[in-house]
């Protein structure tokens, strides 16, 4: 299939992704495996890399019919106020790290044509309420923002066939109260849920050597400061 007016067709020539640590080829091997999987780990890692390029490569080659991306609109620091604009223009400053890697493997062209004709959606909590999808890639980046009770508005608007990522680092919430993400993933090792849990590690960071640094020392930071029992 092709879609008029861009350089894209289902049988684009891209080489498949490659895994970089064994921890990125577990989780590309629960993509293939799970309709759904939980990715944690600190930033550099490539957990939204991977789920946004997997949902571009199905995408493309009509093994689903959408891809729809939600992230709770928790800011990390002070926040610059609303954005203007549509819904789409709205979001798309949250989504952007997802958006840049779906770009990358269909091509700009592609993905505006995709997006306007709704084969990619961007979906806030704010009118997720009433929502269902099938037939789709669904993806939750940064959850950990998530409270308990949008991560169960979430996980209950899927559909059949469908292949849901919830990403995040549970180090990292900018939340007062309990991480919605932190409770599924005690929920699925409680009840033994047949759902996959990717954990990564600082030895798992990709992104750059400086990057490994720094989070490697924040992390150090926060062990020492964090109040004995």
């Amino acid at each position: 299939m092709a879609f008029a007016g861009a350089k894209f067709t289902a049988a684009r020539a891209l080489p498949p992704i490659a895994p970089l640590t064994p921890t990125q080829g577990a989780y590309l091997a629960a993509l293939r495996s799970s309709p759904q999987v939980i990715v944690v780990g600190p930033a550099g890692t490539g957990k939204t890399w991977i789920a946004a390029t997997h949902a571009a490569d199905l995408y493309r080659t009509r093994k689903i019919d959408r891809i729809v991306l939600s992230r709770p609109n928790v800011p990390c620091g002070r926040s610059l106020g609303f954005f203007p604009g549509s819904l789409n223009d709205k979001f798309a400053p949250w989504a952007a790290p997802v958006i840049e890697a779906i770009k990358e493997r269909i091509g700009k062209a592609a993905f505006e044509i995709a997006l306007k004709n709704g084969d990619i959606e961007m979906v806030p909590f704010e009118v997720m309420r009433g929502r269902s999808w099938k037939d789709a890639f669904v993806l939750l980046d940064e959850a950990q923002n998530t409270t308990p009770a949008e991560m169960k508005t979430f996980l209950t608007r899927v559909g059949e066939n469908c292949l849901t990522v919830v990403d995040g680092d549970v180090s990292q919430c900018d939340l007062a109260a309990e991480s919605g993400l932190r409770v599924v993933i005690d929920m699925i090792r409680t009840r033994n849920l047949p759902v996959p849990v990717i954990e990564f590690g600082r030895e798992d960071i990709v992104r750059s050597g400086l990057c490994a640094m720094w989070v490697e020392a924040f992390e150090d930071m926060e062990a020492q400061t964090q109040p004995r029992a």
